[in-house]
């Protein structure tokens, strides 16, 4: 029988009930005959009253302390959810991610796993016991407790998979699967039933909540498949695989799998930056050195010798940039630095891109055909994806979903992903 790594979000346990029927669903597939390890979310909203209780005690919480606080939500919920599994009368026994060696980088509030010992866990499925592993945490090697930042319990699964050499990840959610669109913008939207690591990774990094951009990474890397299920109902749904996976047998590579829309990124502009060798390097390792993640990228053709350069940054890290990036301009003699947040990205994702030309100039004449003007422009070999006015974003998802060919049947009205 297979090795099951089986995470649960924080709607899939959000109260006692919900709690009781996930270790139903555990206590079933254990006596089919499976190993399990579970990871769990903190319960319902809990992550983010803790972090709104931190804000209510200290205008600006230190990092490290945020942490401390914040890894106490999962501790709640792999406590309740074997106390639950033991009523269910399975033998099961719960963990923090320290206590399995989960072992991150120094960073807190976004560690990056750097190895996963996970001793424990193998000894706990040697004496036939679920381990449940409390998802969105590690230790660092300076022996701190981390968090592993958004989308950090799907990162903390897909690593315990790669290295207990699992058989799959079941990601369990509040919806059904991967979808071609966001059914609360596109009604028409319907479940893909295989994905190709990469399209999912496009699809996570262009802002599909689904699934968490680094747990896509360690899956790919690992070759571990992934199953994006819903513990509301159970049914199949959506795999995320590598190419040559047996579920991609006899499968055509779509042109387009999916369009994603995010709007939750900002456009910073320095003006008048010099246009002169080593200005980029400078303006974007200070952002590297503040932790800062940045997306899209644009700068304007040189005039009287300089130039006006636009990124897109995550809309909760523009507090950190824009002080930073105000200082460089400062040192380059470049004009002002300005932000807008009223942007959104759109992306066009699809395997079959690469083999497919015409698809950037069809999605730009769509766009321009229903009013919507582009900003910036971005690309890879299976992705195309543009910042557009944040107003027009649902028109520009509905509009691309129908003209390639996505529309289903079908109306699906679906809860909202959750985050972690």
């Amino acid at each position: 029988m297979a090795l099951i790594v089986q995470k649960y979000g924080g709607t899939s346990v959000a109260d006692p009930e919900r709690m009781r029927n996930v270790a139903r669903h555990i206590a079933a597939t254990r006596a089919a005959g499976h190993d399990l390890v579970v990871v769990v979310s903190a319960m319902g909203k809990a992550t983010d009253n803790l972090m709104q209780l931190a804000h209510q005690v200290s205008a600006n919480p230190p990092s490290r302390e945020m942490d401390m606080l914040l890894t106490t939500g999962e501790r709640i919920s792999m406590a309740l959810l074997c106390m639950a599994l033991h009523d269910a009368g399975v033998e099961a026994v719960s963990f923090t991610g320290s206590q399995v060696g989960i072992i991150t980088d120094t960073v807190h509030t976004k560690a990056k796993i750097l190895e996963v010992k996970g001793d424990r866990v193998r000894a706990a499925i040697n004496d036939k016991k679920v381990a449940v592993v409390a998802g969105f945490q590690g230790i660092s090697t300076a022996k701190e407790i981390t968090t592993l930042g958004r989308g950090g319990s799907d990162t903390t699964a897909v690593a315990l998979a790669a290295a207990l050499q699992a058989d799959s990840c079941e990601i369990y959610t509040d919806v059904t699967g991967v979808f071609t669109a966001d059914p609360r913008v596109v009604r028409q939207a319907r479940k893909v039933a295989v994905l190709q690591f990469d399209e999912m990774l496009e699809m996570a990094g262009a802002g599909s909540k689904v699934l968490a951009l680094r747990s896509v990474e360690f899956a790919r890397n690992h070759d571990v498949p992934i199953h994006v299920r819903s513990s509301f109902t159970w049914e199949e749904g959506t795999w995320v695989v590598g190419r040559h996976h047996e579920r991609m047998k006899n499968m055509e590579e779509p042109v387009i799998s999916g369009v994603v829309q995010d709007a939750s990124e900002s456009k910073i502009t320095i003006l008048g930056v010099p246009d002169r060798p080593g200005v980029s390097a400078d303006i974007f390792e200070a952002l590297a050195k503040a932790n800062v993640n940045v997306d899209m990228i644009v700068q304007n053709t040189s005039t009287a010798g300089t130039t006006d350069i636009s990124f897109t940054v995550p809309k909760a890290d523009v507090a950190t940039a824009e002080p930073v990036m105000s200082r460089v301009a400062k040192q380059l003699n470049a004009g002002a630095v300005t932000h807008d947040d009223g942007i959104a990205k759109v992306s066009l994702v699809g395997a079959g891109m690469k083999t497919s030309p015409g698809v950037a100039a069809k999605m730009f004449r769509v766009l321009a055909d229903n009013g919507v003007n582009i900003e910036m422009i971005s690309t890879s070999t299976i992705r195309v994806s543009v910042v557009v006015r944040a107003a027009m974003m649902q028109t520009a998802v509905q509009a691309l979903h129908t003209a390639f060919g996505l529309d289903s049947g079908d109306d699906y009205a679906a809860p909202l992903p959750e985050r972690k």
